[in-house]
């Protein structure tokens, strides 16, 4: 079936086309053209003149809609897919929490079955682990009565048992991690830099050995550490430094304004990546909620846009949404309204080893398209020229 959208403003790769027409053929874009064509026997859809984009790309999501992977449902996973689909992501990356080994070997085998069956809502791309090796003294949100060391008998196990993990997040200055990098490496997963006091040093010496990404950089990590009067550079100012791909949790609250700006300054669109991060109140009223399962998790108040811990002492978990994220790089860090999108399509796409399909309005790519207004607001959401979300 050939589908024909016109009256859009299409978000190119490279250029804006105002009045251009995308030309879909079972599920992938076949043309984009500068103007009105005629495409025989194709299905039109009128974008009437709102802005239309790749669809965005979520490296790193934990829930929505009241649901959390660590619920260990296939329910839960399905309908976290349905909600972030409301806000144009059309791909996303399911992420755990620190837990027990038995815990996250439930969450994986629950993926494979909520993989086939996930329709409705965004694609998923494969799981990220988040944890549970990392720092004790960074450990934010994550529950530290699972935090240890990388354990070879144990990760062994946990990528022998399933083929979807993607990414795996770590504290690179532990005792067992630059092991641990080189072995995800070897199984083609990326090694993801989180929840770390490492130096530069510590940095320097992951990076060569596997570690490509920084977990929501300035989130739980270093930064410039003073020790008997002499000044070391921490993850931060590492990630800056060397050839790291980075992420950010664009809400304007973990991150305000300046560093917004000085992330986009330093690393640029082709180098960083906007992730939502967010928790299962994602798309929910303000109020209490649950940060991971509901069996065992931690007790949080959503408020000001943001989850934070019952004492209000620090932030514990985003309750952003892909379309809000590209919004706030436009409204409150300046960034061009194509390059924004960039840093939450094809930015994304990249790390994740699918724009070969996936990431641009571009010939060959998969129509997975979101159309918007002036204000980043979502109106309809396609994945593979299916409709899954209309406003």
């Amino acid at each position: 079936m050939k589908q024909k959208i016109t009256n859009g403003t299409l978000l190119t790769p490279f250029r804006t086309i105002p009045n251009g027409t995308v030309v879909i053929e079972n599920g992938q874009i076949i043309g984009i053209h500068d103007g009105p064509i005629d495409v025989p026997d194709a299905v039109e859809i009128d974008a009437r003149g709102q802005f239309l984009a790749p669809g965005f790309i979520d490296l790193h999501v934990h829930g929505g809609g009241g649901f959390d992977f660590m619920d260990g449902t296939e329910e839960a996973f399905l309908k976290i897919a349905e909600l972030h689909a409301q806000y144009g992501t059309t791909a996303l990356v399911p992420t755990t929490l620190t837990a027990e080994k038995d815990d996250l070997l439930q969450t994986l085998d629950v993926y494979e079955r909520a993989h086939r069956n996930n329709t409705q809502g965004a694609a998923f791309l494969g799981m990220h682990l988040e944890g549970p090796y990392f720092a004790l003294s960074q450990r934010g949100a994550q529950d530290p009565r699972y935090i240890r060391n990388p354990d070879p008998v144990e990760y062994e196990e946990i990528l022998s048992r399933s083929s979807s993990i993607v990414r795996w997040s770590a504290a690179p200055e532990l005792e067992g991690a630059i092991a641990f990098g080189q072995r995800l490496r070897q199984k083609g997963v990326i090694a993801a830099i989180a929840h770390t006091d490492a130096l530069y040093d510590d940095v320097l010496l992951a990076y060569e050995n596997g570690y490509s990404l920084v977990t929501h950089l300035y989130s739980a990590m270093s930064g410039v550490t003073r020790r008997n009067a002499f000044r070391y550079a921490g993850v931060i100012e590492s990630a800056f430094l060397l050839d790291l791909d980075v992420e950010i949790i664009g809400d304007g609250i973990h991150l305000p304004p300046p560093l917004l700006k000085l992330v986009y300054k330093i690393k640029g669109a082709d180098r960083t990546a906007l992730i939502t991060d967010a928790m299962r109140a994602a798309g929910m009223p303000e109020g209490e909620s649950t940060l991971g399962s509901l069996k065992n998790g931690l007790k949080v108040i959503v408020e000001d846009g943001v989850a934070k811990l019952p004492d209000r002492t620090a932030f514990a978990g985003s309750v952003a949404t892909m379309n809000r994220l590209v919004r706030n790089m436009v409204q409150l860090a300046d960034v061009p309204l194509l390059e924004a999108v960039r840093m939450a399509s094809t930015t994304p796409a990249r790390i994740m080893g699918v724009d070969h399909q996936k990431g641009a309005l571009a010939k060959g790519k998969d129509a997975d398209l979101v159309f918007f207004d002036q204000n980043i607001m979502v109106r309809l959401t396609m994945r593979q020229g299916k409709l899954i979300y209309s406003a």
